[in-house]
Protein backbone atom coordinates (compact mmCIF):
# COMPACT_ATOMS: atom_id res chain seq x y z
CA UNK A 1 0.00 0.00 0.00
CA UNK A 2 0.64 3.21 -0.57
CA UNK A 3 2.00 5.54 2.35
CA UNK A 4 2.27 9.05 2.94
CA UNK A 5 4.65 10.75 5.49
CA UNK A 6 3.47 12.91 8.76
CA UNK A 7 3.56 16.00 8.51
CA UNK A 8 7.34 17.17 9.54
CA UNK A 9 8.49 13.26 8.60
CA UNK A 10 8.94 12.33 11.90
CA UNK A 11 6.24 10.58 14.47
CA UNK A 12 5.11 13.00 17.74
CA UNK A 13 7.86 14.25 19.91
CA UNK A 14 5.81 15.32 23.21
CA UNK A 15 2.91 12.86 24.43
CA UNK A 16 1.19 14.49 27.34
CA UNK A 17 -1.52 11.89 26.60
CA UNK A 18 -0.66 9.90 30.35
CA UNK A 19 -1.05 12.97 32.46
CA UNK A 20 -4.27 13.75 30.33
CA UNK A 21 -5.39 10.22 31.32
CA UNK A 22 -4.25 10.74 34.80
CA UNK A 23 -6.45 14.07 35.51
CA UNK A 24 -9.33 12.61 33.66
CA UNK A 25 -8.93 9.39 36.20
CA UNK A 26 -8.95 11.73 39.35
CA UNK A 27 -11.83 13.54 38.09
CA UNK A 28 -13.73 10.29 37.89
CA UNK A 29 -12.36 8.83 41.18
CA UNK A 30 -13.82 12.16 42.85
CA UNK A 31 -16.93 11.92 41.22
CA UNK A 32 -17.79 8.39 42.73
CA UNK A 33 -16.56 9.69 45.97
CA UNK A 34 -19.19 12.54 45.80
CA UNK A 35 -21.63 9.62 44.58
CA UNK A 36 -21.06 7.77 47.68
CA UNK A 37 -21.28 10.73 49.78
CA UNK A 38 -25.03 11.71 48.13
CA UNK A 39 -25.77 8.14 49.11
CA UNK A 40 -25.84 6.38 45.86
CA UNK A 41 -25.47 2.42 46.01
CA UNK A 42 -23.60 2.14 42.88
CA UNK A 43 -21.87 4.79 40.54
CA UNK A 44 -20.32 5.20 37.25
CA UNK A 45 -18.54 8.07 35.52
CA UNK A 46 -17.39 8.22 31.75
CA UNK A 47 -14.90 11.27 30.87
CA UNK A 48 -13.63 12.04 27.65
CA UNK A 49 -11.41 14.53 25.76
CA UNK A 50 -10.90 14.92 22.32
CA UNK A 51 -8.86 16.70 19.76
CA UNK A 52 -9.36 16.96 15.65
CA UNK A 53 -8.36 18.81 12.56
CA UNK A 54 -10.08 18.98 9.62
CA UNK A 55 -9.88 20.89 6.10
CA UNK A 56 -11.94 21.10 2.91
CA UNK A 57 -10.77 22.40 -0.13
CA UNK A 58 -12.66 22.26 -3.78
CA UNK A 59 -11.59 23.34 -7.05
CA UNK A 60 -8.24 24.14 -5.91
CA UNK A 61 -9.47 26.36 -2.89
CA UNK A 62 -9.66 26.33 0.77
CA UNK A 63 -13.75 25.99 2.07
CA UNK A 64 -12.83 25.17 5.54
CA UNK A 65 -10.16 24.51 8.50
CA UNK A 66 -11.62 23.58 11.71
CA UNK A 67 -9.42 22.31 14.79
CA UNK A 68 -11.81 21.01 17.63
CA UNK A 69 -11.26 20.09 21.20
CA UNK A 70 -14.45 18.68 22.82
CA UNK A 71 -14.34 17.52 26.54
CA UNK A 72 -16.94 15.22 28.63
CA UNK A 73 -18.19 14.05 31.66
CA UNK A 74 -20.60 11.12 32.08
CA UNK A 75 -22.08 10.30 35.82
CA UNK A 76 -24.64 7.53 36.36
CA UNK A 77 -26.13 6.60 39.87
CA UNK A 78 -28.29 3.55 41.01
CA UNK A 79 -30.02 4.00 44.30
CA UNK A 80 -30.76 0.40 44.31
CA UNK A 81 -32.72 -0.22 41.13
CA UNK A 82 -33.42 3.47 40.32
CA UNK A 83 -31.09 5.17 37.93
CA UNK A 84 -30.54 8.48 37.07
CA UNK A 85 -27.57 10.08 34.83
CA UNK A 86 -26.18 13.78 34.23
CA UNK A 87 -23.72 15.27 32.09
CA UNK A 88 -21.37 18.57 32.00
CA UNK A 89 -18.41 19.49 30.21
CA UNK A 90 -17.69 22.27 32.71
CA UNK A 91 -14.90 20.27 35.12
CA UNK A 92 -15.04 23.32 37.99
CA UNK A 93 -15.33 21.95 41.15
CA UNK A 94 -19.42 23.20 41.27
CA UNK A 95 -19.93 22.01 38.05
CA UNK A 96 -19.01 18.61 39.05
CA UNK A 97 -21.31 18.66 42.31
CA UNK A 98 -24.33 19.88 40.84
CA UNK A 99 -23.82 17.58 38.22
CA UNK A 100 -23.73 14.29 40.48
CA UNK A 101 -26.76 16.45 42.61
CA UNK A 102 -28.65 16.37 39.29
CA UNK A 103 -27.76 12.75 38.92
CA UNK A 104 -29.14 11.74 42.10
CA UNK A 105 -32.26 14.07 41.68
CA UNK A 106 -33.41 12.08 38.76
CA UNK A 107 -32.93 9.06 40.21
CA UNK A 108 -34.55 9.42 43.57
CA UNK A 109 -37.64 10.29 41.09
CA UNK A 110 -37.67 7.70 38.97
CA UNK A 111 -39.26 4.21 39.17
CA UNK A 112 -37.36 0.86 40.02
CA UNK A 113 -36.18 -1.27 37.11
CA UNK A 114 -35.52 -4.88 37.72
CA UNK A 115 -32.44 -4.86 34.86
CA UNK A 116 -30.83 -1.25 36.40
CA UNK A 117 -27.39 -1.24 38.03
CA UNK A 118 -23.53 -1.90 37.10
CA UNK A 119 -22.34 -5.02 35.27
CA UNK A 120 -21.47 -8.02 38.07
CA UNK A 121 -18.20 -7.36 39.62
CA UNK A 122 -16.68 -10.77 38.96
CA UNK A 123 -16.90 -9.76 35.46
CA UNK A 124 -14.69 -6.41 35.36
CA UNK A 125 -11.54 -6.47 32.93
CA UNK A 126 -8.10 -7.00 35.04
CA UNK A 127 -5.80 -6.90 31.59
CA UNK A 128 -6.53 -3.44 30.27
CA UNK A 129 -3.38 -3.57 27.61
CA UNK A 130 -3.53 -1.20 24.64
CA UNK A 131 -3.33 -2.75 21.11
CA UNK A 132 -1.42 -0.28 19.30
CA UNK A 133 -3.99 2.31 18.65
CA UNK A 134 -2.45 5.51 20.02
CA UNK A 135 -0.79 7.14 16.54
CA UNK A 136 -1.20 11.05 17.09
CA UNK A 137 -0.14 12.98 13.55
CA UNK A 138 2.09 16.26 14.32
CA UNK A 139 0.22 17.64 11.09
CA UNK A 140 0.12 21.25 10.21
CA UNK A 141 -3.04 23.28 8.84
CA UNK A 142 -0.82 24.31 6.27
CA UNK A 143 0.33 21.23 5.29
CA UNK A 144 -3.55 19.18 5.94
CA UNK A 145 -4.40 21.23 3.40
CA UNK A 146 -1.51 20.56 0.68
CA UNK A 147 -2.38 17.20 1.12
CA UNK A 148 -6.29 18.04 0.55
CA UNK A 149 -5.13 20.10 -2.42
CA UNK A 150 -2.80 17.36 -4.08
CA UNK A 151 -5.53 14.58 -3.81
CA UNK A 152 -8.32 16.29 -5.35
CA UNK A 153 -5.74 17.50 -8.06
CA UNK A 154 -4.13 13.94 -8.22
CA UNK A 155 -7.64 13.33 -9.04
CA UNK A 156 -8.87 15.97 -11.43
CA UNK A 157 -5.58 15.30 -13.89
CA UNK A 158 -6.37 11.73 -14.59
CA UNK A 159 -9.30 12.51 -16.97
CA UNK A 160 -10.55 15.02 -19.09
CA UNK A 161 -13.77 13.98 -18.24
CA UNK A 162 -13.46 14.89 -14.57
CA UNK A 163 -14.86 18.13 -15.02
CA UNK A 164 -16.16 19.50 -11.55
CA UNK A 165 -15.24 18.24 -7.88
CA UNK A 166 -17.64 18.13 -5.02
CA UNK A 167 -14.07 18.40 -2.72
CA UNK A 168 -11.42 16.78 -1.28
CA UNK A 169 -10.91 16.39 2.78
CA UNK A 170 -8.47 15.19 5.55
CA UNK A 171 -9.08 15.15 8.56
CA UNK A 172 -6.85 13.95 12.03
CA UNK A 173 -8.04 12.84 15.72
CA UNK A 174 -7.38 11.58 19.03
CA UNK A 175 -9.40 10.52 21.96
CA UNK A 176 -9.05 9.97 25.69
CA UNK A 177 -11.69 7.87 27.53
CA UNK A 178 -12.02 7.03 31.26
CA UNK A 179 -14.29 4.41 32.81
CA UNK A 180 -14.79 4.32 36.44
CA UNK A 181 -17.54 2.88 38.48
CA UNK A 182 -18.06 1.70 42.36
CA UNK A 183 -16.66 -1.98 41.83
CA UNK A 184 -13.31 -0.19 41.77
CA UNK A 185 -12.74 -0.68 38.07
CA UNK A 186 -10.98 2.08 36.49
CA UNK A 187 -9.97 1.66 32.78
CA UNK A 188 -8.29 3.96 30.47
CA UNK A 189 -8.20 4.22 26.64
CA UNK A 190 -6.21 6.38 24.11
CA UNK A 191 -7.03 6.38 20.05
CA UNK A 192 -6.35 8.27 17.41
CA UNK A 193 -7.84 8.23 13.59
CA UNK A 194 -6.78 10.05 10.34
CA UNK A 195 -8.50 10.30 7.21
CA UNK A 196 -8.33 11.57 3.64
CA UNK A 197 -10.82 11.66 1.10
CA UNK A 198 -12.12 12.66 -2.49
CA UNK A 199 -15.50 12.87 -4.37
CA UNK A 200 -15.49 14.23 -7.98
CA UNK A 201 -18.05 14.52 -10.21
CA UNK A 202 -17.61 13.45 -14.11
CA UNK A 203 -19.19 14.22 -17.57
CA UNK A 204 -21.66 17.45 -17.90
CA UNK A 205 -25.52 18.23 -17.82
CA UNK A 206 -27.67 15.00 -16.96
CA UNK A 207 -24.77 12.86 -18.09
CA UNK A 208 -22.87 13.92 -14.96
CA UNK A 209 -21.86 10.70 -12.40
CA UNK A 210 -20.10 10.99 -9.26
CA UNK A 211 -17.80 8.52 -7.12
CA UNK A 212 -15.06 9.02 -4.96
CA UNK A 213 -12.90 7.19 -2.58
CA UNK A 214 -11.40 7.56 0.80
CA UNK A 215 -8.66 6.41 3.48
CA UNK A 216 -8.72 5.95 6.93
CA UNK A 217 -6.57 4.60 9.68
CA UNK A 218 -5.27 4.95 12.87
CA UNK A 219 -1.88 5.45 11.96
CA UNK A 220 -1.01 8.54 9.22
CA UNK A 221 1.24 5.55 7.30
CA UNK A 222 -1.33 3.33 7.23
CA UNK A 223 -2.82 5.76 4.93
CA UNK A 224 -3.31 5.55 1.01
CA UNK A 225 -1.55 8.46 -0.40
CA UNK A 226 -3.38 11.49 -1.34
CA UNK A 227 -2.20 11.23 -4.83
CA UNK A 228 -3.69 7.66 -4.98
CA UNK A 229 -7.20 8.64 -3.26
CA UNK A 230 -7.53 11.76 -5.52
CA UNK A 231 -6.40 9.37 -9.00
CA UNK A 232 -8.89 6.00 -7.37
CA UNK A 233 -11.62 8.56 -6.66
CA UNK A 234 -11.86 9.84 -10.14
CA UNK A 235 -11.45 6.16 -12.04
CA UNK A 236 -14.49 5.30 -9.61
CA UNK A 237 -16.80 8.41 -10.60
CA UNK A 238 -15.60 7.95 -14.62
CA UNK A 239 -16.18 4.30 -14.49
CA UNK A 240 -19.84 5.28 -14.14
CA UNK A 241 -20.56 6.95 -17.17
CA UNK A 242 -22.97 6.05 -19.63
CA UNK A 243 -25.42 3.87 -17.00
CA UNK A 244 -27.96 1.85 -18.11
CA UNK A 245 -30.39 -0.57 -16.34
CA UNK A 246 -31.71 -4.03 -16.90
CA UNK A 247 -34.61 -6.02 -16.74
CA UNK A 248 -36.48 -6.54 -13.78
CA UNK A 249 -35.47 -10.23 -12.59
CA UNK A 250 -34.32 -11.96 -10.25
CA UNK A 251 -30.29 -12.52 -10.24
CA UNK A 252 -26.99 -12.79 -8.50
CA UNK A 253 -25.85 -10.25 -6.44
CA UNK A 254 -22.23 -9.71 -5.51
CA UNK A 255 -22.17 -6.75 -2.75
CA UNK A 256 -18.65 -5.41 -3.52
CA UNK A 257 -16.39 -5.24 0.36
CA UNK A 258 -17.37 -1.42 0.79
CA UNK A 259 -21.03 -2.13 0.96
CA UNK A 260 -21.20 -5.50 1.80
CA UNK A 261 -20.43 -5.03 5.06
CA UNK A 262 -23.61 -3.45 5.53
CA UNK A 263 -25.21 -6.67 5.42
CA UNK A 264 -23.70 -7.74 8.34
CA UNK A 265 -24.48 -4.69 10.13
CA UNK A 266 -27.78 -5.30 9.73
CA UNK A 267 -26.98 -8.66 11.30
CA UNK A 268 -25.22 -7.28 14.69
CA UNK A 269 -28.80 -4.57 14.53
CA UNK A 270 -30.93 -8.26 14.91
CA UNK A 271 -28.95 -9.79 17.29
CA UNK A 272 -28.66 -6.73 19.76
CA UNK A 273 -30.24 -7.06 22.97
CA UNK A 274 -32.34 -3.97 22.42
CA UNK A 275 -33.77 -5.02 19.41
CA UNK A 276 -34.43 -8.13 21.25
CA UNK A 277 -35.95 -7.42 24.31
CA UNK A 278 -38.65 -5.11 22.35
CA UNK A 279 -39.49 -7.96 20.38
CA UNK A 280 -38.12 -5.38 17.32
CA UNK A 281 -35.98 -8.15 15.79
CA UNK A 282 -36.73 -10.59 12.74
CA UNK A 283 -34.06 -13.17 14.48
CA UNK A 284 -35.63 -12.70 18.21
CA UNK A 285 -35.56 -16.40 19.76
CA UNK A 286 -32.53 -17.23 16.88
CA UNK A 287 -29.87 -17.94 18.72
CA UNK A 288 -28.19 -21.49 18.18
CA UNK A 289 -30.46 -21.48 14.70
CA UNK A 290 -28.92 -22.27 11.27
CA UNK A 291 -29.01 -18.73 9.44
CA UNK A 292 -26.20 -19.20 6.24
CA UNK A 293 -24.87 -21.60 4.66
CA UNK A 294 -22.77 -24.46 6.97
CA UNK A 295 -19.30 -22.51 5.79
CA UNK A 296 -20.07 -19.63 6.89
CA UNK A 297 -18.23 -18.13 9.73
CA UNK A 298 -17.93 -14.81 11.51
CA UNK A 299 -15.48 -14.05 14.60
CA UNK A 300 -15.16 -11.79 17.16
CA UNK A 301 -12.11 -10.34 17.25
CA UNK A 302 -11.31 -7.39 20.29
CA UNK A 303 -7.30 -7.89 20.48
CA UNK A 304 -6.13 -7.05 17.32
CA UNK A 305 -3.01 -5.23 16.93
CA UNK A 306 -4.27 -1.53 15.34
CA UNK A 307 -7.86 -2.86 14.76
CA UNK A 308 -10.33 -0.18 14.58
CA UNK A 309 -12.44 -1.83 17.83
CA UNK A 310 -10.25 -3.19 19.77
CA UNK A 311 -10.38 -3.03 23.93
CA UNK A 312 -10.07 -4.94 26.66
CA UNK A 313 -13.06 -3.73 28.36
CA UNK A 314 -16.86 -2.94 27.31
CA UNK A 315 -18.21 0.27 27.90
CA UNK A 316 -19.17 -0.86 31.70
CA UNK A 317 -15.71 -2.15 32.04
CA UNK A 318 -16.55 -6.09 31.22
CA UNK A 319 -13.58 -7.94 30.17
CA UNK A 320 -14.29 -8.25 25.97
CA UNK A 321 -13.77 -11.74 24.83
CA UNK A 322 -12.84 -13.57 21.45
CA UNK A 323 -15.83 -15.72 20.36
CA UNK A 324 -17.69 -16.58 17.33
CA UNK A 325 -20.95 -14.61 16.60
CA UNK A 326 -21.56 -17.44 13.82
CA UNK A 327 -20.14 -20.76 13.22
CA UNK A 328 -21.04 -23.58 10.47
CA UNK A 329 -23.84 -20.75 9.71
CA UNK A 330 -25.36 -21.43 13.01
CA UNK A 331 -26.06 -17.75 15.40
CA UNK A 332 -23.94 -18.97 18.42
CA UNK A 333 -25.05 -15.75 20.70
CA UNK A 334 -26.54 -12.70 20.65
CA UNK A 335 -24.98 -9.24 21.32
CA UNK A 336 -25.74 -8.09 25.00
CA UNK A 337 -24.83 -5.70 27.57
CA UNK A 338 -25.83 -6.46 31.14
CA UNK A 339 -29.22 -4.61 30.87
CA UNK A 340 -30.62 -6.36 27.73
CA UNK A 341 -28.98 -9.66 29.10
CA UNK A 342 -31.22 -8.75 32.56
CA UNK A 343 -34.22 -8.31 30.30
CA UNK A 344 -34.00 -11.43 28.05
CA UNK A 345 -32.89 -13.61 31.36
CA UNK A 346 -29.13 -14.24 29.72
CA UNK A 347 -26.04 -13.07 30.17
CA UNK A 348 -23.60 -10.21 29.20
CA UNK A 349 -21.97 -10.95 26.04
CA UNK A 350 -19.33 -7.92 26.74
CA UNK A 351 -20.47 -5.92 23.98
CA UNK A 352 -21.88 -3.00 25.84
CA UNK A 353 -21.28 -0.38 23.48
CA UNK A 354 -20.86 -2.13 19.95
CA UNK A 355 -18.95 -5.42 18.68
CA UNK A 356 -15.26 -5.16 18.58
CA UNK A 357 -14.01 -5.91 15.25
CA UNK A 358 -15.90 -8.36 13.63
CA UNK A 359 -13.84 -11.14 11.19
CA UNK A 360 -16.20 -12.65 7.80
CA UNK A 361 -14.29 -15.89 6.99
CA UNK A 362 -13.32 -15.67 2.93
CA UNK A 363 -14.22 -19.05 1.04
CA UNK A 364 -13.76 -17.56 -2.16
CA UNK A 365 -10.52 -14.92 -4.14
CA UNK A 366 -10.89 -11.69 -4.89
CA UNK A 367 -13.14 -9.77 -6.71
CA UNK A 368 -11.82 -10.22 -9.94
CA UNK A 369 -12.01 -13.91 -9.20
CA UNK A 370 -15.49 -13.92 -7.98
CA UNK A 371 -16.73 -11.97 -10.71
CA UNK A 372 -15.53 -14.78 -13.14
CA UNK A 373 -17.65 -17.61 -10.82
CA UNK A 374 -20.79 -15.11 -10.65
CA UNK A 375 -20.61 -15.05 -15.01
CA UNK A 376 -23.86 -13.26 -15.11
CA UNK A 377 -25.68 -10.52 -12.48
CA UNK A 378 -24.94 -7.10 -10.52
CA UNK A 379 -22.06 -5.88 -9.48
CA UNK A 380 -23.15 -3.03 -6.12
CA UNK A 381 -20.90 -0.39 -5.45
CA UNK A 382 -23.13 1.94 -3.25
CA UNK A 383 -26.51 2.10 -1.87
CA UNK A 384 -28.99 4.32 -1.64
CA UNK A 385 -31.72 4.80 0.72
CA UNK A 386 -33.17 3.23 4.04
CA UNK A 387 -35.23 0.37 3.18
CA UNK A 388 -34.73 -1.93 5.79
CA UNK A 389 -37.07 -3.12 8.46
CA UNK A 390 -35.50 -4.72 10.76
CA UNK A 391 -38.83 -6.41 12.93
CA UNK A 392 -40.12 -7.94 9.18
CA UNK A 393 -36.16 -8.58 7.88
CA UNK A 394 -37.62 -7.13 4.59
CA UNK A 395 -34.87 -5.20 2.52
CA UNK A 396 -35.37 -2.86 -0.20
CA UNK A 397 -32.60 -0.42 -1.20
CA UNK A 398 -31.49 1.92 -4.26
CA UNK A 399 -28.48 0.74 -5.69
CA UNK A 400 -25.35 1.43 -8.44
CA UNK A 401 -23.21 -0.79 -9.58
CA UNK A 402 -22.05 -2.68 -12.87
CA UNK A 403 -23.77 -5.23 -14.91
CA UNK A 404 -21.73 -8.40 -15.34
CA UNK A 405 -21.52 -10.74 -18.58
CA UNK A 406 -19.62 -13.42 -19.29
CA UNK A 407 -17.55 -12.82 -15.72
CA UNK A 408 -16.47 -9.20 -16.79
CA UNK A 409 -18.32 -5.97 -16.13
CA UNK A 410 -20.12 -5.03 -19.04
CA UNK A 411 -21.24 -1.57 -18.33
CA UNK A 412 -22.57 0.70 -15.58
CA UNK A 413 -25.84 0.62 -13.74
CA UNK A 414 -27.78 3.25 -11.88
CA UNK A 415 -31.46 3.63 -10.98
CA UNK A 416 -32.13 0.39 -10.08
CA UNK A 417 -33.86 -1.58 -6.32
CA UNK A 418 -32.64 -4.55 -4.73
CA UNK A 419 -35.17 -6.30 -3.22
CA UNK A 420 -35.14 -9.40 -0.65
CA UNK A 421 -35.28 -10.71 2.59
CA UNK A 422 -32.67 -10.28 5.40
CA UNK A 423 -33.34 -14.15 6.38
CA UNK A 424 -33.41 -16.03 2.54
CA UNK A 425 -30.71 -13.40 1.65
CA UNK A 426 -28.39 -14.66 4.37
CA UNK A 427 -29.13 -18.09 3.36
CA UNK A 428 -28.48 -17.50 -0.46
CA UNK A 429 -24.63 -16.63 0.43
CA UNK A 430 -23.10 -18.55 -1.95
CA UNK A 431 -19.61 -16.57 -1.69
CA UNK A 432 -16.99 -14.09 1.04
CA UNK A 433 -14.18 -13.18 -0.51
CA UNK A 434 -11.09 -12.06 0.14
CA UNK A 435 -10.61 -8.47 -1.18
CA UNK A 436 -11.38 -7.27 2.66
CA UNK A 437 -11.69 -3.47 2.88
CA UNK A 438 -9.56 -2.24 6.08
CA UNK A 439 -11.46 0.53 6.55
CA UNK A 440 -14.31 -0.91 9.07
CA UNK A 441 -14.61 -2.94 12.29
CA UNK A 442 -16.74 -5.24 10.32
CA UNK A 443 -14.24 -6.64 8.08
CA UNK A 444 -15.63 -8.55 5.38
CA UNK A 445 -14.85 -9.10 1.84
CA UNK A 446 -17.73 -8.91 -1.04
CA UNK A 447 -20.21 -10.99 -0.62
CA UNK A 448 -22.44 -13.03 -3.15
CA UNK A 449 -25.64 -13.56 -2.84
CA UNK A 450 -27.29 -15.78 -5.05
CA UNK A 451 -30.55 -14.52 -6.18
CA UNK A 452 -32.01 -11.48 -5.60
CA UNK A 453 -35.08 -9.14 -7.37
CA UNK A 454 -33.46 -6.47 -9.30
CA UNK A 455 -36.21 -3.69 -10.41
CA UNK A 456 -34.77 -2.05 -13.35
CA UNK A 457 -36.75 -1.46 -16.77
CA UNK A 458 -40.36 -2.54 -16.53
Amino acid sequence: MNTITPANGAPVTTDDSQPRLDRLADIAQRLLERCRAQGASQAEVSCSEETGLNVNVRMGEVETVEATRDRGIAVTVYFGQRKGSASTADLRDDSLDSTVEQACAIARHTEDDDAAGLADRELMATDLREFDGWHPWAIEADHAIDLALMCEAAGRELDKRIENSDGASLGSGSSLSVYANSHGFLGRERSTNHSIGCALIAGRGEAMQRDGWYSYALAAEDLESAAAIGRRAAERAVSRLAPRQVPTGAYPVLFSAEVARSLIGHLVGAVSGGALYRKASFLVDSAGKALFPDWFAIDERPFLSRGLRSSAFDSEGVATREAPLVQGGVLQRYVLGSYSARKLGLHTTGNAGGVHNLQVAANAGGLDEMLRGMERGLLVTELMGQGVNTVTGDYSRGAAGFWIENGAIAYAVDGITIAGNLRSMFSAIEAVGTDVDPRSHIRTGSILVGRMTVAGES
